[in-house]
C-alpha cells in the first residue's frame, strides 16, 4: 500500500514558502517570466496579471518589477493592488526598491492615503522612498506635510540627494515660503549641492516666485553652468514681478550667449513685452519663435494673444486665436479680456456667445469677470446686469465672488447710476472690500457726487490706510468742489501716516529702446527738445481750439502754474518725444502706470488729428486707440451717461449742422430710427463736452471724423 509522504512535515509555514521560492527560481522555470515580460511589453497587463496568478510562488523580483512598471505606466491602480495583494498572500518580502515602486504607483493613481500606508509599513527606507512621498504631497499642494517629511528624513539620518532638495524647494510657497526656502538653502550649502544645476534652477525658481528676486539673481549668476531651464526661470521671475525691462535685458543676453530658447522662455518674454506694450519688440519675438521651428503649444499661443491685445493689435490677437487647433479657457479669457480693455463690449458679448455655442470649454470665474468688465467699459450696463443675473441663477455653475460684485458696482458707477451702485453695495451678501469702495469713489469723482464719495472715501481709509490712491482720489473729490480745507486735511493725514503718492510715469518704445518719462521730468537726456516740442505743439493746438483743462489740476495755485503742471504730465512728454523721434505717420504707442487724465486724453486726441498720427495709450485700466481725434473708448469713462430722453439729447442742437456733412441724415429725427447713425452723432457731439465749445474747431472735428476709417 502506497502512503502519501509530506516531505515538508514539521517545517514552519514561513520556511516552507522560503524553500518553495528557492525551488521556483531554479532553471526549470526560467522561460515563464519571459512570457510575462512579453505580455507587459505588448500592453496586455490583464493577461500578465493572470499569468502572475498562475505562477504563484514562482514570481520573483524581476517579475514583480515588470508588472509594477507597467501598472505605473498605465496608471492602473487595480492592477497594482493585485500585485501588492499577491506579495502579501505569498509572503514575499519585497526589497526597498519594489516597495518604493508601489508607493510611486499609488501616487500616480491619486491614492495618497495608500501611498502613506505603504511608506509607514516599510521596515527600511532609502532616500528615494522619502523623496517619492515628499513629491506626492508637494504635487497636491500639501507643502507643510512635505516639509515635515524632510525634517523626519534628516532626523532619521538619511542623506538627501539633489531630487530631495528640488522637491522640498517646490514646497516653499505662500506667506512663509521665503523663510522655509532659506532654511532649505542652508541645508543645500551644508550638503554641497549649491553648484548642482538641477538644484540651482529649483533654488532660483523658488526665490523668484517668493519675491526674492535679488537672491534668485545671485543664485543664477553663481551657477557653474546655465541651461535653458535656468535662463527661463530667472526671466520668468522678473516678468512675473513686473520687472519687465530687466526680463528683456536677460533675454537679449541669452541670445548674445547663443543659448537656444524653448516655448516657456518665449511665453515668459512675451509676458514682459505685454507689460511694457512694446509692440515692435513683441513682433520680433513672435518672428524669432516662428523661425526657431518650435511647436506652438497652447501656453505660447495664449501669451501671443495677451501680448497683441495689450499692444493694441486686436486683429493680430484674433488671428492667433482663430488659428488655434485647441483652445483652453485661458485662451478664451485672454481674448475676452483684450476686447474688454479696449471697451469693445459688443465683441465681448459675441465672443462669449460663440464660447457657449461651441460648448467645448466651460467658462470660469475669470471669463465672467472679463464679460462684466467689457460691458462696463463698453456702455452695456443692461447686458452686464443680465449676465450677472444669470450667474446668480447658476446657469453656468459659476458662483459670483466679491470681484464679480465689484464689476457690477463699477458698471453702475460708469453709467452714472451712483445712487443705485451705493444701494447695491448695501444689499450685497458679501462684505464689500477696498476694490468695491474704490470703484464707487472713482465714480463719485467722475460724476461729482461728493456726499456718497465722502462715505466711500472714509471707508477706504479705514480698510487701506496705507494705500496712497485712496487719499489722492478723496482729496481730488474735495478739490473739485473747492473744499481746500478738507484737501489740506487729507494731505496732512498722508504726511502723518507717511503715505506717498505713486509718481506718474510713461513709457514709449523707439528703435527697440524703451524711454521712460516721469511727471515734470528733467532727467531724460532729450528733455530740452521735448519741452521745446511741447511749446510748439501747444501753440499749434490752441489754433485748433484746444485749451488745457485747468479744472483737472487740483491744487490751489494760479492758472499759469496749473497749465505748467498739466504740460509736465508724463504721457504728454512721451507723446512729444514720439513725435520727434518716430517716422512720420507711424503710430505712437505709450504706456502709463496710472490712469490717463482727462486733459491728456483730450490733448492726445487733438494731436492725432493735427499731426495725422495714430496714438495708442494704455493705462492701468484700459486701452485708448485714437485716430483722427476719435478714441476707441468712446470717451464713456470721461463724461456723464448718455441721456435716455432723446428730446433733450444734445444732438438736437447741432442736427442742422450735421445734415450738411452726413448724407444719411434726411431730417432731424432720423437718428431716432437708425442706431448706427445715432452712435455716430453721439461720438461727434462729444467734442462739445470734452473740448472747447469753439464752433470752428467742431467743424474740423466733424470733417475729419466723417472721413475717418473708424466709425
Amino acid at each position: 500500500m502506497l502512503r502519501r509522504i509530506n516531505l515538508f512535515a514539521g517545517f514552519p509555514r514561513h520556511e516552507f514558502y522560503s524553500l518553495s521560492r528557492q525551488f521556483a527560481s531554479s532553471s526549470l522555470t526560467q522561460q515563464l517570466p519571459t512570457n510575462l515580460q512579453n505580455l507587459c511589453s505588448n500592453g496586455h497587463i490583464n493577461h500578465a496579471l493572470t499569468e502572475m496568478a498562475k505562477l504563484g510562488l514562482q514570481m520573483n523580483f524581476q517579475d514583480y518589477d515588470t508588472l509594477l512598471n507597467e501598472c505605473v505606466k498605465q496608471k492602473y491602480v487595480r492592477g497594482g493592488q493585485r500585485v501588492h495583494a499577491h506579495m502579501i498572500k505569498t509572503q514575499y518580502k519585497p526589497p526597498v526598491y519594489l516597495v518604493t515602486r508601489l508607493l510611486v504607483l499609488y501616487d500616480k493613481c491619486d491614492c495618497l492615503w495608500d501611498a502613506q500606508q505603504v511608506f509607514d509599513e516599510m521596515p527600511e527606507r532609502n532616500v528615494v522612498s522619502w523623496t517619492a512621498l515628499m513629491s506626492a504631497y508637494s504635487k497636491r499642494g500639501c507643502a507643510s506635510e512635505a516639509l515635515d517629511l524632510l525634517v523626519k528624513m534628516l532626523r532619521s539620518g538619511t542623506e538627501p540627494n539633489e531630487y530631495t532638495f528640488a522637491t522640498a524647494l517646490t514646497c516653499c510657497t505662500g506667506v512663509c515660503g521665503l523663510y522655509h526656502g532659506r532654511q532649505v538653502h542652508n541645508h543645500i550649502i551644508k550638503n554641497n549641492f549649491e553648484s548642482h544645476l538641477y538644484v540651482g534652477c529649483s533654488l532660483l525658481d523658488m526665490y523668484a516666485k517668493a519675491g526674492g528676486i535679488h537672491e534668485a539673481r545671485f543664485v543664477f549668476e553663481n551657477l557653474p553652468e546655465r541651461d535653458v531651464v535656468s535662463w527661463t526661470a530667472i526671466i520668468s521671475g522678473y516678468a512675473q514681478l513686473g520687472l519687465d525691462e530687466e526680463a528683456l535685458e536677460l533675454f537679449h543676453r541669452l541670445l548674445r550667449e547663443g543659448m537656444s530658447s524653448n516655448y516657456v522662455t518665449y511665453a515668459s518674454v512675451l509676458t514682459a513685452v505685454s507689460g511694457l506694450a512694446a509692440y515692435e519688440m513683441g513682433k520680433q519675438i513672435h518672428s524669432h519663435a516662428l523661425r526657431s521651428g518650435l511647436p506652438f503649444y497652447v501656453v505660447l499661443q495664449n501669451s501671443l494673444i495677451d501680448m497683441y491685445t495689450k499692444c493694441g493689435q486686436l486683429s493680430y490677437a484674433r488671428r492667433v486665436f482663430d488659428r488655434m487647433s485647441e483652445r483652453t479657457v485661458i485662451s478664451w479669457n485672454a481674448m475676452l479680456v483684450g476686447y474688454s480693455k479696449h471697451g469693445m463690449g459688443r465683441e465681448v458679448a459675441d465672443l462669449f456667445e460663440l464660447m457657449r455655442k461651441e460648448s467645448k470649454v466651460k467658462p470660469d470665474k475669470v471669463t465672467f469677470l472679463a464679460i462684466l468688465s467689457g460691458c462696463s467699459h463698453g456702455e452695456m450696463e443692461n447686458k452686464g446686469l443680465e449676465v450677472f443675473d444669470e450667474m446668480i441663477s447658476g446657469k453656468d455653475g459659476v458662483v459670483p465672488d466679491i470681484e464679480h460684485y465689484g464689476c457690477v458696482v463699477d458698471l453702475l458707477g460708469r453709467a452714472g447710476q451712483v445712487e443705485k451702485a451705493f444701494e447695491f453695495i448695501k444689499k450685497m451678501p458679501l462684505e464689500p472690500n477696498a476694490a468695491i469702495w474704490g470703484s464707487l469713489l472713482g465714480a463719485c469723482l467722475v460724476h461729482s457726487h461728493v456726499e456718497i464719495g465722502e462715505i466711500a472715501g472714509h471707508k477706504l481709509l479705514q480698510i487701506e490706510p496705507e494705500n496712497p490712491g485712496n487719499y489722492v482720489i478723496l482729496s481730488n473729490l474735495f478739490a473739485s468742489r473747492g473744499r481746500w480745507d478738507d484737501v489740506r486735511s487729507i494731505r496732512s493725514l498722508m504726511e502723518e501716516k507717511a503715505v506717498a503718492k505713486d509718481p506718474g510715469k510713461s513709457w514709449i518704445e523707439i528703435d527697440q529702446t524703451l524711454h521712460t518719462f516721469h511727471a515734470g521730468d528733467q532727467l531724460h537726456p532729450k528733455m530740452d527738445e521735448v519741452y521745446d516740442k511741447m511749446k510748439e505743439l501747444l501753440v499749434k493746438l490752441k489754433e485748433y481750439g484746444y485749451s488745457p483743462d485747468l479744472s483737472r489740476v487740483l491744487y490751489d495755485v494760479d492758472d499759469e502754474q496749473k497749465e505748467k503742471i498739466l504740460l509736465g504730465h508724463s504721457e504728454k512728454l512721451a507723446l512729444a518725444f514720439g513725435l520727434i523721434y518716430s517716422p512720420d505717420r507711424k503710430p505712437i504707442r505709450i504706456m502709463k502706470n496710472l490712469r490717463v487724465c482727462v486733459d491728456c486724453h483730450s490733448f492726445a486726441k487733438v494731436v492725432s488729428q493735427v499731426c495725422e498720427r495714430e496714438v495708442f495709450m494704455r493705462d492701468k485700466n484700459r486701452f485708448h486707440h485714437i485716430v483722427n481725434g476719435v478714441c476707441s473708448c468712446g470717451d464713456y469713462w470721461l463724461i456723464p451717461h448718455r441721456p435716455h430722453n432723446t428730446k433733450d439729447h444734445p444732438t438736437m442742437l447741432c442736427c442742422s449742422f450735421l445734415k450738411s456733412f452726413s448724407g444719411e441724415l434726411k431730417d432731424a429725427k432720423s437718428y431716432d430710427r437708425t442706431v448706427a447713425v445715432e452712435d455716430m452723432i453721439w461720438d461727434l457731439t462729444l467734442g462739445l463736452w470734452l473740448l472747447p465749445k469753439d464752433f470752428q474747431f467742431f467743424r474740423c472735428y466733424v470733417e475729419s471724423s466723417r472721413h475717418s476709417s473708424s466709425p
